[in-house]
């Protein structure tokens, strides 16, 4: 078996997790990983919603697989769209990690609401900037890019306050000195699919498909699955400002989303629950909720913007 991944730290963290699942499986399977090179990881130097929308991180890594080069890809599932090509399949979704954004400081005793005004924090995510701007309007967005070292290292030789990142990615990697504390899901909400892992094979692949089974996980499925139908019907990619959150409580799922523009002026933020095997239904309908609230026209301006229709003028500071 060929495991397809990009080359970051995180992503070949994530291959080596996944290959070495399926060794603990299957002894005496031989599994080998094959870095592929995205369209995200070579363009470095522009934000990531104005350098290629939905499948950045994802495209070149799904054409291997359709053309047979390679036999499985692991992603974090939050960079892969919810429109899954016709004879791809996600056989698995492992147990998910933690689903907080970190805040991530050189002096650790710092809290992000206690910042002075003015504060620069560091995120290259349209949904964290949204959200953070909503509860704290002052705050100065950088923008950044590249893999987590990368963004430590930074962040320490900067004079920025602060910084924003996924607490998973930090975790499997270890790289936790600088993180002051995890983010309120009541301030920030996480990506669509935050913290998991999406093991994508051939839907021909009946082999593959049955050797991936044990990974899965049930209830980060029906999660991840209400978060992913409600970000398809909203129509949004990885990067808008669209946040959400799915947990099963017994066999009872509850999603929580928002919409935000990307000043932080408007947001929107409702729940739907029900049962778990309904998880695509109270995604879709938590999504029309959203829109008929005021999520339509905040959405509106964010497409427009990156179509390059109309530009966002800063929120005015009180």
């Amino acid at each position: 078996m060929i495991i397809g991944s990009r080359g970051s730290d995180l992503a070949l963290w994530q291959a080596n997790h996944v290959r070495d699942w399926l060794l603990s499986l299957h002894p005496g399977f031989h599994v080998d990983i094959e870095i592929i090179h995205t369209m995200g990881d070579k363009i470095l130097d522009s934000p990531l919603a104005q350098i290629g929308g939905k499948g950045v991180f994802t495209k070149e890594i799904e054409t291997a697989l359709l053309d047979r080069s390679i036999d499985v890809a692991v992603h974090s599932l939050k960079d892969l769209p919810t429109e899954n090509p016709q004879d791809l399949t996600i056989a698995a979704i492992p147990e998910r990690a933690p689903v907080e954004d970190a805040f991530l400081a050189k002096d650790i005793s710092l809290r992000l609401m206690d910042l002075p005004d003015g504060a620069r924090i560091a995120t290259g995510s349209l949904r964290r900037k949204a959200q953070l701007l909503s509860k704290r309007p002052d705050l100065q967005i950088v923008d950044i890019r590249g893999n987590v070292p990368t963004r430590i290292r930074k962040l320490l030789d900067s004079d920025w306050d602060g910084m924003v990142l996924a607490s998973a990615g930090l975790y499997r990697l270890g790289l936790t000195e600088h993180v002051a504390h995890t983010i309120s899901l009541e301030w920030v909400l996480p990506a669509v699919g935050q913290g998991a892992l999406g093991i994508q094979c051939r839907t021909d692949d009946a082999a593959t498909i049955s050797l991936l089974a044990p990974l899965d996980h049930a209830a980060t499925r029906a999660a991840v699955t209400a978060e992913r139908a409600l970000l398809a019907e909203m129509g949004g990619g990885c990067q808008v400002p669209i946040g959400a959150y799915g947990r099963l409580v017994g066999e009872v799922l509850d999603l929580t989303a928002c919409v935000a523009s990307l000043t932080g002026e408007s947001i929107i933020r409702a729940s739907h629950t029900g049962l778990a095997t309904d998880a695509e239904r109270i995604g879709t309908e938590l999504a029309r909720t959203l829109l008929e609230q005021g999520g339509r026209e905040i959405l509106d301006v964010v497409f427009r913007m990156e179509s390059g229709e109309t530009r966002v003028s800063p929120r005015p500071q009180a």
